[in-house]
């Protein structure tokens, strides 16, 4: 009898051991609704919860390496403009909610690319229509061509497939339903629970739960986690902590891309930066070089085009501004400001945001420029820009690696605040936009790549923002935590959590 309850008691250990414990960045979570989550710490939940028609390889952001995901096999019309999905059959919705159809992929794209929905409504304005040929065949029809058609279609972003039933029948933010391996249990007070989707197509998950903890402070998380408090967490992205954090034992530390393009975002609305000068000298006093040194070479790469590093279509034949405080002075002189300006900026509190705006911070202020920083958490800071209360934005993010989406989401007039399809344009920069439209639109490869190469040349003539460098992630992992693929890369800034991820 003792023998068969210790056999039992030993069989019930794995089972227990298989909460994976997650420390996130942020106070608490924002959006669990994929076609609204634009904050990093949200990111990454949401794709453990949600699949798309197609997908990255889990550790893989090549769009090149697209594969099936909820759909089993797609065609694509000669023109570029019709593609049709077969979808996989008897895919289950989390929680009982039925099995996935092209009713549901329908609804979760036409939700995507309306504005009252979506925060990524932008990127599917070529959208026209979205057709249900058959309870398991969806056809997807553009406008025009569009470079980056089936990444839109993609687990990320806009892409992910949710419910109709769930969306239309109560709050989805709070309570969201997707056919991914983890699905939604509770929020709690600094986290959020999901637990392993029993009937996920791709098999039962490994992990029977996984454990977000939501904690702002980085010193915690380590604190945390060397505690044995947590498996996983987001790191910080300083080339001295990195070193100092793979000397732990029984420690990994993932750095992968792609990076988070770190970009300070003037507001050409907003006196005095309505004056392209007084722009221009805010970019000529600050050493970026030197910022980049400060951050680490492992984890940073020094680029100078508002188009990040790795994306189709991106240059770097554009208008340089080196550091040259004279120069910045003169240009505030000429601009009627020899005493020098006041700007203000709304600042999150988080490390990767802090510490670089406290440098260019000191740094303006030698050319005479005072920046007056409103430090607020991380949630605030992206409701308050978005409310236009800042005139200098530092913000870094990640896109489908295409001209195109940085392009349009940063810099042309429709995505700036205000307008009915805003996404990230805190420059209101708009002298670009034709470039961009164009480009869209053209068939030839190459007169594509010459039209985004001249709306980045435009943006930086215009000094609509500074571009500083590329971040590469870095995520700290216990060695028992076996991620089931090599990780070089994640679009949704967190390691994917797959059928196969496991504690051992």
């Amino acid at each position: 009898m003792l023998r068969l309850v210790l056999v039992v008691l030993l069989a019930a250990i794995p089972a227990a051991a298989q909460t994976l414990r997650v420390g996130q960045i942020g106070q608490q979570s924002g959006t669990l609704d994929p076609h609204r989550a634009t904050a990093t710490h949200d990111k990454g939940p949401v794709s453990w919860m949600f699949d798309g028609l197609v997908r990255f390889p889990p550790g893989s952001a090549d769009p090149a390496r697209l594969e099936p995901d909820l759909a089993e096999r797609w065609e694509r019309s000669g023109d570029g403009l019709v593609w049709t999905f077969t979808l996989r059959e008897g895919v289950q919705f989390h929680h009982g909610m039925g099995t996935l159809t092209a009713e549901d992929v329908a609804f979760s794209l036409r939700r995507a690319a309306s504005s009252e929905s979506s925060a990524f409504a932008g990127d599917y304005r070529d959208l026209s229509a979205v057709e249900v040929v058959d309870p398991r065949t969806v056809r997807v029809v553009f406008r025009q061509p569009v470079p980056s058609a089936l990444g839109l279609l993609a687990n990320y972003h806009g892409g992910m497939i949710v419910s109709r039933r769930a969306a239309e029948e109560g709050d989805f933010a709070r309570r969201p339903v997707g056919t991914g391996p983890f699905q939604f249990e509770s929020v709690e007070p600094g986290g959020l629970r999901l637990t392993a989707h029993q009937q996920h197509f791709r098999g039962t998950p490994k992990l029977a739960a996984v454990q977000v903890r939501f904690i702002p402070s980085d010193q915690t998380r380590e604190l945390a986690y060397t505690a044995g408090e947590l498996d996983l967490f987001i790191g910080r992205r300083e080339q001295r902590w990195v070193e100092r954090i793979k000397q732990l034992p029984n420690t990994v530390v993932e750095v992968f891309g792609p990076g988070e393009f770190r970009t300070l975002l003037l507001n050409t609305k907003s006196a005095p930066l309505d004056d392209v000068r007084v722009r221009r000298a805010v970019i000529h006093a600050i050493d970026v070089p030197a910022i980049v040194r400060f951050v680490g070479a492992d984890v940073a790469q020094l680029w100078p085009s508002p188009v990040p590093p790795g994306y189709l279509g991106a240059t770097t034949d554009v208008p340089r501004y080196p550091h040259d405080v004279a120069r910045a002075r003169a240009l505030l002189a000429e601009a009627g400001h020899p005493q020098g300006v006041t700007l203000k900026a709304v600042v999150s509190s988080v490390s990767t945001q802090l510490p670089i705006m406290e440098v260019i911070q000191a740094q303006l202020r030698r050319a005479g420029i005072t920046l007056e920083m409103d430090v607020v958490e991380h949630a605030t800071y992206h409701a308050r820009i978005r409310q236009d209360l800042s005139q200098v934005t530092f913000y870094g993010a990640a896109r489908f690696p295409v001209a195109d989406t940085y392009l349009t989401q940063f810099y042309h007039s429709r995505s700036a605040p205000g307008t009915p399809t805003m996404a990230l344009n805190f420059a209101h920069c708009s002298v670009a936009d034709a470039e961009i439209d164009a480009a869209r639109s053209e068939p030839d490869p190459a007169r594509q790549a010459a039209l985004w190469a001249e709306a980045q040349r435009k943006v930086m003539e215009a000094a609509c923002s500074l571009p500083l460098y590329d971040l590469r992630q870095v995520w700290v992992r216990s060695s028992r935590l076996a991620l089931g693929y090599a990780l070089e890369g994640s679009l949704n800034l967190a390691p994917p959590l797959t059928a196969e991820t496991a504690l051992r």
